[in-house]
């Protein structure tokens, strides 16, 4: 079984996941660690719980969700597992942060590529990949169909949805991806976001703005 650790990150407060099991294996999913000090967090965190990184996964490659993956590759010799769509947000990442005040070192390791209805293993857990694009080109969410939760990226989050105003965005797109891959699974699902609170997708069906008469 799957335990869940959530670390808040970076001027833009994104949630960083370990993921580990009862035999301290660890997946690392969407590093935002920009300081030291949050660099320091996370390996004292991994340290101390006695933890062996065997994944680097990112949901999808914009800035904020890959500040960490050259560190956490140096640190753990992890190599970075995207979905092939997001090859070309993680390449424009380093501009992006220039842009916004926030330059930093990109991963410039080996990629390997995942694919909608793959299966992310870490000993007898799984996580199902489901394709969303919308909020980037080709975001992933990881899906954990057996203790009902979901590390969903910034496709949706808790009465709202990702930001479509950004490279490769695209409103309808995003609406598509939500109504057609999160709002088919269970409602008591939850639902572990890019940024801010968890949530559950029968909440999100009852309340969220953006998707009305969806249920």
């Amino acid at each position: 079984m799957l335990k869940l650790s959530l670390f808040t990150f970076s001027p833009v407060q994104e949630n960083t996941y370990v993921l580990y099991n009862e035999h301290n294996k660890a997946i690392i999913i969407d590093p935002g660690c920009y300081f030291s000090a949050e660099q320091e967090t996370l390996k004292n965190f991994i340290k101390n719980t006695q933890l062996s990184p065997e994944r680097l996964l990112n949901t999808h490659c914009h800035l904020d969700h890959v500040f960490g993956n050259k560190w956490v590759h140096d640190t753990w010799a992890l190599e970075l597992y995207i979905h092939e769509g997001e090859k070309q947000m993680l390449e424009l990442a380093p501009a992006s942060g220039e842009k916004w005040g926030l330059p930093f070192d990109n991963y410039r390791g080996p990629l390997h590529f995942l694919a909608e209805g793959d299966t992310v293993t870490l000993g007898d857990d799984r996580l199902k990949v489901l394709l969303a694009p919308g909020h980037s080109p080709a975001s992933i969410c990881f899906y954990c169909k057996e203790q009902g939760f979901l590390i969903g990226g910034d496709v949706l989050f808790k009465e709202s949805i990702g930001r479509t105003d950004l490279p490769g965005g695209d409103h309808e797109t995003l609406l598509n991806s939500i109504r057609t891959q999160l709002f088919t699974l269970p409602n008591e699902t939850v639902v572990y976001p890019g940024h801010g609170p968890s949530t559950t997708i029968g909440h999100e069906k009852r309340y969220n703005p953006f998707l009305n008469g969806s249920v």
